[in-house]
């Protein structure tokens, strides 16, 4: 059977993000994309591996997206300034796409070659930007773990209602991103991360 013309990955993936999106990742089935696309499910078989390669390759998608917006923000920055932008980036990608950001946290297989890479790009970029604070491997990879639990913390006590006190929660996120800072100049200081 011939894919339906018209029909390709890309739209797939960008129709089970709106489902996701809207519905939660849960709601992303063979079936729930057939519908949305008013096609038959086997229909889909043409482009994923079931719904595990359906998972998986959102999960993909979602890592690309969320690189494609941090490298965008990130680039011509340094520092400080880049840290701040690429957390508040990070969070806003997950305020606008919590079921996209949500496969990107359950691809089926996290050690599946192509998830890492789409993830571990994203690793690389946080690192750079930690280089400029004169971390090197270790203790920048100790620093990037740092920030993404921060980062995801935040997100995910956010969209789960988390924070009910009504105080805006974009300078709750500021000041925690400077403290991060704070405590990066700390450590360099304190000869704590060679």
């Amino acid at each position: 059977m011939s894919p339906r013309i018209g029909l390709d990955l890309q739209i797939i993936l960008q129709a089970a993000t709106q489902i996701a999106d809207t519905e939660g990742i849960e709601a992303v089935t063979l079936a729930s994309l057939a519908k949305k696309l008013k096609i038959r499910p086997p229909s889909l078989y043409n482009h994923v591996d079931g719904l595990h390669g359906l998972r998986k390759k959102l999960a993909i998608y979602g890592l690309e997206q969320l690189y494609n917006r941090l490298v965008q923000e990130a680039i011509g920055r340094s520092g400080d300034d880049a840290v701040r932008v690429l957390g508040k980036e990070y969070v806003a990608f997950a305020r606008s796409h919590p079921g996209l950001y949500e496969a990107t946290l359950l691809a089926p297989d996290p050690r599946d070659p192509e998830v890492q890479q789409a993830g571990s790009k994203i690793v690389d970029l946080a690192v750079r930007l930690m280089n400029a604070y004169g971390l090197e491997d270790e203790a920048a990879i100790h620093a990037v773990r740092g920030l993404r639990s921060i980062l995801h913390g935040f997100a995910s006590l956010e969209q789960r209602g988390g924070f009910g006190i009504p105080l805006d929660l974009d300078v709750s996120l500021s000041l925690l991103i400077d403290t991060f800072i704070s405590g990066i100049d700390s450590m360099k200081q304190n000869g704590k991360l060679h």
